[in-house]
């Protein structure tokens, strides 16, 4: 049975509205309701390298089918599923469906069902095992398994390995005979951690003055905390509302006078919880992992033997399995879950701003497949960050010192927009009529978004701005650069650069340098709704050119699917291509595209994902090819990335460097690059976190490096003061030297 590694493959979720015919099924089972974006049926994906789509001509019923073409060589497979949850009771799970194959050889083809737990597939079928080949008009066929208890999710598909076409149409799924489109959902368990109501309406924990002895006693509580909450099987099952377990401790906690007190107090709150069971499954973390749990802080306290002792049995017969706090994603990457977001706490109630630290920095220690680049050190971050968040007086201050925490882990994926209200207010509603980078550490005019407001802002592109409100940009940016959370300098001062001219008022005054002149004026500034800062976005035109008479030249911003087959046509006989990822790519092409540069399949990319039960630990996957295409491309490839280059655009980047004849051209990239996993903060403050490792083949990382140029080049202030696209023009030039 070949086994599908959807964890590896990233996948994108699109908010597009889809054409919709008249079913009015719970699921696109029968194929009827169609993206027109993705051109398949609608909430259907793709697994695998074959051409898949919608057909509206060869059909069982209805107004389309689902179409899977082998490539010429047949040394692949393609599959297009659906994802179900597994929200149903029953003892046996059936999926039947009309399939039609033609000239399929060298392979199968088949119906798909698989049902996955928590973290492993616990049942599948292909159809391997009956081995339908040939040519053959629609027939009905069937796959029946038993149903597991603890599914997660259910898979139905259909699959097409070697040479050939399948057709797949009118699918019905059934458990126990019951069709899933009318049957009802099993009824959500009731954890006692949602009934716990009592802090809803505030803690009323009245704090003491802090001192070095209660800062450290609250840093071991945030780190016991986290471990019991992650580890504990009696908290991981949803026993308890873990948040005001903590607030119905720290009272006592807060007055221990000594470490002996604090010691037995500690012990006697976890008895609370009960005796462990012994744990038959739980395993020694593997001598493989890449990271291994960080539990050295035992030892760092003066912990009595006996809390040693208690703290280590926990760890030895932790939680396995499903968990209140935790899932897995789709990729593999963390999901929190039932957190609750406090949006109506206040931010005078020091206990809910204590627990937002402790929560932040436990999901951070045990979830984070970048921990070990962090510049600090993570188990230092705690401590310092007690009186900051316990001392903020205001809903701002409670954001700004949230956003330094968060920058602290130096990933460009920490986003700090929703919720952060009041911290994007202070940063102002009107805006400059132009875009500005840093370029050789001086803020410099880039474009206008309006050219209609060029005349009365006065700056001409390629201006130095030296002071903003009599301020040095050197002081500004030093001032406001912990509030931009990022991995690498490039991605920071881009991220600034986009607000450093912001403000409340309508005009501001800067300095700046003109033709070498020094100049001042009050810059008129404007709301954001009256600036055209989608100036660049496509208008119409192919996202795709002949320039210099022979090289291919690709913006990924505006490339579509269908629009890949016609690049390769068009540009087949070129001697070069260029391909720009210099923005965030419209379509997932690095298979699809990706494998037209290569001569063989090539390994391009591995991950790190962590391990459920046993929190802490992360382990290397296997390497993702890319796959040969029905054809190589035969001259060189050159990658255009810079620091807006990011997360997808990187990964595609990665996939185009493994191709045969392929430069890197540009300067580094954000440094930011697997799915990501989003958390909440208690006042319902959202941010992100990368949420897989991603590495080369060879183990080299690109969390925060970024994609590393073979030909480093970055814009120059005279280029931009004469339009000159410097990249490209690099670009072109490499690949002449190499004709």
């Amino acid at each position: 049975m070949i086994k599908i590694k959807y964890t590896c493959v990233v996948l994108i979720s699109f908010y597009f509205g889809s054409c919709q015919s008249q079913t009015l099924n719970k699921y696109n089972l029968d194929f009827e309701n169609y993206n027109s974006l993705m051109m398949l049926p609608d909430n259907w994906f793709e697994w695998g390298d074959y051409n898949i789509q919608a057909d509206t001509i060869t059909v069982h019923s209805g107004k389309y089918a689902s179409k899977i073409k082998s490539n010429k060589k047949g040394n692949s497979f393609g599959c297009i599923a659906y994802k179900i949850p597994a929200n149903y009771k029953g003892e046996f799970i059936r999926l039947e469906g009309y399939m039609k194959i033609k000239n399929v050889e060298n392979g199968f083809s088949g119906l798909l069902l698989r049902i996955d737990g928590s973290n492993k597939i616990l049942a599948g079928d292909n159809m391997e095992s009956q081995n339908i080949q040939g040519t053959k008009d629609w027939q009905k066929y069937s796959i029946s398994l038993p149903y597991p208890e603890n599914s997660k999710t259910i898979y139905v598909g259909g699959i097409l390995t070697g040479n050939g076409q399948a057709w797949f149409d009118d699918f019905i799924l059934t458990i126990d005979g019951r069709n899933v489109q009318t049957l009802k959902e099993r009824e959500k368990p009731v954890y006692k951690a949602t009934l716990d109501k009592e802090f809803d309406l505030g803690s009323k924990i009245v704090f003491p003055k802090l001192n070095e002895q209660l800062i450290n006693n609250l840093e071991l509580l945030g780190k016991i905390w986290g471990f019991l909450k992650y580890n504990h099987p009696e908290v991981c099952k949803g026993n308890y509302n873990w948040d005001y377990e903590l607030f119905r401790m720290l009272p006592k906690y807060l007055n221990i006078k000594s470490k002996q007190e604090r010691d037995q107090f500690l012990l006697n709150w976890i008895s609370k919880y009960g005796e462990l069971d012994k744990c038959a499954e739980c395993k020694e973390t593997s001598s493989q992992a890449f990271l291994k749990p960080d539990l050295f802080w035992f030892n760092d306290f003066e912990l009595n033997s006996q809390l040693i002792i208690e703290l280590t049995n926990i760890y030895e017969n932790r939680s396995q399995g499903e968990h209140f706090y935790i899932d897995i994603d789709y990729a593999g990457n963390p999901k929190f879950i039932n957190e609750e977001l406090y949006y109506n706490m206040s931010y005078k109630d020091k206990a809910f701003k204590l627990l937002a630290l402790y929560r932040y920095w436990n999901m951070i220690h045990y979830f984070y497949p970048n921990k070990h680049l962090i510049d600090k050190n993570w188990n230092d971050v705690l401590k310092v960050n007690i009186p900051k968040f316990i001392n903020t007086k205001n809903k701002l201050e409670y954001e700004l010192a949230c956003i330094e925490l968060i920058g602290e882990i130096n990933d460009t994926h920490a986003t700090t927009s929703v919720g952060f209200n009041n911290v994007q207010n202070i940063r102002g509603n009107f805006y400059p009529p132009f875009s500005t980078q840093f370029i050789d550490n001086k803020l410099v005019v880039t474009d206008y978004y309006n050219p209609e407001l060029k005349e009365i802002s006065k700056l001409e592109i390629g201006d130095i701005i030296t002071r903003i409100n009599n301020k040095p940009v050197k002081f500004i940016l030093d001032s406001i650069s912990p509030y931009y959370p990022a991995s690498n300098e490039a991605a920071k001062l881009r991220d600034i650069s986009r607000d450093i001219l912001r403000s409340n008022e309508k005009e501001i005054s800067i300095d700046y340098i003109s033709n070498d002149k020094k100049r001042q004026h009050l810059l008129p500034l404007y709301k954001e709704n009256i600036l055209n800062k989608n100036w660049h976005k496509w208008t119409g035109d192919k996202c795709y050119k002949v320039i210099e008479g022979d090289i291919g030249y690709l913006s990924l911003e505006f490339i579509k699917k269908e629009d890949i087959p016609v690049i390769k046509e068009a540009f087949k006989n070129t001697k070069g291509i260029v391909i720009d990822i210099r923005n965030y790519p419209s379509t997932f092409v690095p298979f699809t595209l990706g494998s037209y540069f290569v001569s063989t399949s090539t390994p391009f990319v591995k991950f790190t994902n962590f391990n459920l039960d046993n929190p802490g630990e992360f382990n290397f996957t296997d390497a993702l090819d890319i796959p040969k295409g029905e054809e190589t491309y035969k001259g060189r490839l050159i990658v255009l990335v810079n620091e807006i280059t990011q997360s997808m655009a990187e990964y595609t980047a990665m996939a185009f460097k493994a191709g045969d004849n392929t430069t890197i051209v540009g300067s580094q990239t954000a440094g930011a690059d697997g799915n990501v996993s989003s958390l909440y903060l208690p006042g319902g403050l959202l941010t992100r976190i990368s949420g897989i490792g991603v590495y080369y083949p060879d183990g080299t990382e690109t969390q925060r490096i970024g994609i590393i140029p073979d030909v480093e080049i970055k814009p120059t202030i005279e280029g931009i003061k004469n339009g000159k696209d410097e990249l490209l023009e690099k670009a072109i030039e490499v690949i002449k030297k190499h004709e």
